[in-house]
């Protein structure tokens, strides 16, 4: 701020100094250039040359002064920007789309760091040199000055109609901006999907829409600022045509002396730019405004998930994980639905494996998500090792438990460190074993082996091939749990019974909860619970539900006619691929 101030006092030290340039002016003409006397128009010259060599150095000064503050706001407001959406739950991600949060980290912040670096500065400045001018013109002539000021009334009522309907239009065209980014970002990632179904076309229709929206947005903010320059540029002429008139005449009854119109018109005419400027200013300033508003929205979103006060710690992990009458609704469900889960019961001892099996939909997923509180339990608890995971700190929870997904998300970074995400300080060898159990022995045949770059969202390699890395970072964790959320789904027949048989190793000294999707996870377990309803209906070993539960010999069927359709869809796509080859040939 004290570089803020330093820039605002140069502008300001440069604009009296620009106002007294007149001044010197008429005291030349009433005096050297009145007399005839050649001699005295040196030192208002050497005066003149001496203040705009002042005010060239002052505005050069507030360049200096104002540029760096912004940038190192800006830095500072986008930091908090991203730690606070790394804080914020998952459920605030679920309800947000991405193109709006980036709009706000880049587009908006770059409108508040020109604020801070040239609007403010420039706002308050030439505020102070209209009024520091308007008294100027009130000392050379209290008529002329009063006119002038007369006829500047409108810009001011004009100005203020103009902030309130400018205020709504700039939002809307920032929030279409936000909802453009998202699409944009959506089509990008999901090129794969709009080529495969030829929707390129739909996609670019949906996109011209909504640009095409975008775009008369913008038109209306670009006659709203028309109106007001129009005002800006018309108001000052016809104030100079009343004053040169009102002057002349004065004049001519001797009220006012040639120097003193001069010095009139020449203070007016520096004062020109201050009041022009008023119009872009003051819409800068509602944009900015409008940026602000929308970066603390996100800023003060409130974390329902959050540290204890009093975190406790777990110094010897075990992996017994505890569900004790889970409930859990989502925030926008309707209030007439059910819980999601509605009185989960359930415990796994240390070393235990367990499969969670029910049908699409009955929440098993969201299960799998508390144990690590990306949601907050809406009732009951969940606790690990006789600890209410809401007790611990989140830090502390997440270093006992690893998570892989179905949906496998990879970063732009190395293979390397995406494997260690949760684990940076592993060793070499610890690295190479999570690799193995995974079968993800691919990677030391990539160009760059453990240090090649997968991509963004790891698109440049395979489901199976993410998947595969998705299971080794959660191995190379090193977790006391690990919650396996249908993880083999993309692996052929083969590379499954590979991971399977090397997850066991793992899996017989640690705590899994595994949601299983196929039969053949299913045998990884030591014992399998049934989720149905909302709750668990049913937990004993595979063989044992098979005999006792008819919706579990119905689930089980499920998941086998789903494997018998992927295997067909295998066995479909290995034919194409040698009659491709054969083809060739």
């Amino acid at each position: 701020m004290p570089r803020i101030y330093l820039g605002m006092a140069s502008a300001m030290l440069a604009a009296i100094v620009a106002l007294l340039i007149p001044q010197v002016l008429g005291a030349l003409v009433d005096g050297a250039l009145g007399n005839g006397d050649a001699s005295e128009i040196w030192w208002p010259v050497g005066v003149v040359l001496a203040l705009g060599v002042t005010e060239a150095v002052m505005i050069w000064f507030r360049r200096q002064f104002v540029l760096v503050p912004g940038t190192h706001v800006e830095s500072r407001m986008r930091n908090s920007l991203y730690n606070q959406l790394q804080d914020l739950p998952v459920a605030f991600h679920d309800r947000w789309p991405s193109g709006q949060l980036l709009s706000r980290a880049i587009s908006d912040l770059n409108l508040i760091r020109r604020w801070i670096s040239f609007g403010i500065v420039l706002l308050v400045v030439n505020v102070l040199t209209i009024f520091v001018g308007f008294a100027l013109l009130l000392r050379i002539n209290w008529m002329l000055g009063v006119a002038f000021m007369i006829c500047s009334i409108p810009l001011w009522i004009y100005g203020y109609f103009f902030e309130n309907r400018y205020s709504i239009v700039a939002r809307r065209s920032q929030d279409q901006a936000g909802d453009l980014a998202t699409s944009v970002e959506e089509a990008v990632h999901g090129i794969r999907v709009l080529k495969a179904f030829g929707r390129g076309k739909y996609a670019l229709k949906n996109f011209a829409s909504q640009a095409e929206d975008l775009r008369g947005t913008e038109l209306e903010k670009a006659r709203t600022i028309a109106n007001i320059w129009l005002w800006l540029l018309l108001v000052p002429d016809v104030t100079f045509a009343i004053c040169l008139l009102g002057g002349v005449w004065l004049a001519s009854l001797g009220q006012v002396t040639v120097g003193e119109l001069v010095a009139f018109f020449a203070t007016a005419t520096v004062l020109r730019w201050p009041v022009e400027s008023i119009g872009f200013l003051l819409s800068m300033t509602v944009d900015t405004r409008t940026a602000a508003d929308r970066f603390f929205e996100v800023l003060d979103a409130p974390n329902t998930i959050t540290d204890p006060e009093h975190p406790k710690t777990i110094a010897q992990p075990e992996g017994r994980l505890v569900f004790a009458d889970v409930h859990f609704r989502y925030e926008d469900s309707p209030a007439q639905y059910p819980d999601l889960l509605d009185g989960v019961d359930l415990e796994l001892v240390p070393g235990e494996t367990m499969a969670l099996v029910g049908l699409t939909g009955s929440g098993k997923s969201t299960l799998t998500a508390l144990t690590g509180r990306l949601y907050d339990v809406t009732g009951g608890a969940i606790s690990l090792d006789g600890v209410d995971i809401r007790e611990l700190t989140r830090s502390e929870l997440r270093s006992h438990l690893a998570m892989a997904f179905e949906d496998a998300t990879l970063f732009s970074a190395s293979v390397r460190d995406n494997v260690l995400l949760g684990r940076p300080e592993s060793t070499d060898a610890e690295l190479a074993e999570a690799l193995d159990i995974a079968q993800a022995g691919f990677v030391y045949e990539l160009p760059e082996g453990l240090d090649t770059k997968v991509g963004e969202e790891g698109l440049s390699l395979s489901g199976g091939q993410r998947q595969r890395l998705a299971l080794a970072r959660a191995i190379a964790a090193k977790p006391s749990v690990l919650v396996l959320d249908d993880p083999l789904s993309a692996l052929d027949v083969d590379t499954e019974a590979l991971v399977e048989a090397a997850l066991r190793r793992v899996l017989a000294s640690t705590t899994a909860l595994i949601v299983a999707h196929r039969p053949s996870t299913v045998m990884l377990a030591d014992r399998v619970a049934l989720l149905e309803g909302g709750r668990i209906t049913a937990v004993g070993r595979h063989s044992e539900l098979l005999a006792s539960s008819e919706h579990y010999r119905f689930v089980i069927s499920s998941l086998e006619d789903e494997r018998k359709r992927e295997d067909r869809r295998d066995e479909r796509r290995d034919q194409d691929d040698r009659e491709l080859r054969e083809a060739s040939l």
